[in-house]
């Protein structure tokens, strides 16, 4: 599904350049749930960020299915972001003028549907996420959890064929994080590929796969036991 071939990330500082990504090979594979760690400035987000499509700034070769992502032009990137692929923030990234329902119809205003079809689904995902009497909240009404939970509903509401988490229970307690990792081993059954960066070791073992970083290098790639991987199926 996911392809990367010696891609390359950095940034210029006058005439010093520094590297955040090194000749980075990874493959992925429809429906794994892949953990991405390493310490502070090992290059995470910026791996995150290419494979959601939001930087422009790499180089090397990223293949999303048959498509060559690294031959779009900004548009044309954006146009695949938008029908491929849902992203969850750290900090959510709600918007504060919109309600919850407004919020999570975001993605799919952006589709050629018609009003009726949109509200039909935001009504589903509402329901799914347990949320429904919320939907005429603001985000500043909400809880932490709860606007994690308005994130997350508003990231899958297309159905996108990759998930992508930027420490998603970051900014919550044990049993919202709990809550929320299950939440995306659901996804991840019904066929979501999920990608998630974190630092917490719990939430990596809720996934299949752990991929480590270090200093923009990769430095480790393996499967974990499948005893590990049964957290979150129970």
């Amino acid at each position: 599904m996911i392809e990367l071939k010696n891609v390359e990330r950095s940034y210029k500082t006058g005439p010093t350049e520094t590297w955040v990504l090194r000749r980075i090979g990874i493959t992925i594979r429809e429906g794994e749930f892949v953990t991405v760690m390493g310490p502070s400035g090992a290059g995470k987000s910026s791996l995150l960020n290419i494979l959601a499509l939001l930087d422009d700034g790499w180089k090397g070769e990223y293949w999303f299915g048959e498509t060559a992502a690294h031959k779009l032009n900004r548009k044309q990137r954006a146009d695949l972001a938008r029908q491929r692929i849902g992203m969850v923030f750290q900090s959510y990234h709600l918007l504060d003028d919109l309600t919850v329902a407004e919020n999570i119809d975001l993605p799919l205003s952006y589709k050629n549907l018609p009003a009726k079809e949109r509200q039909g689904m935001v009504a589903d995902i509402l329901d799914r996420f347990q949320i429904v009497a919320k939907k005429d909240l603001f985000p500043s009404q909400l809880s932490g959890g709860q606007q994690q939970l308005v994130g997350i509903a508003r990231a899958v509401v297309h159905a996108p064929a990759l998930l992508l988490a930027d420490e998603p229970t970051g900014n919550l307690h044990s049993t919202q994080a709990r809550e929320i990792m299950e939440l995306f081993c659901e996804l991840n059954r019904a066929g979501t590929t999920i990608v998630q960066v974190t630092h917490s070791d719990e939430n990596a073992r809720y996934g299949k796969r752990i991929i480590e970083l270090r200093d923009g290098w990769l430095t480790r790639d393996e499967m974990l036991p499948a005893r590990a991987t049964e957290v979150g199926a129970k």
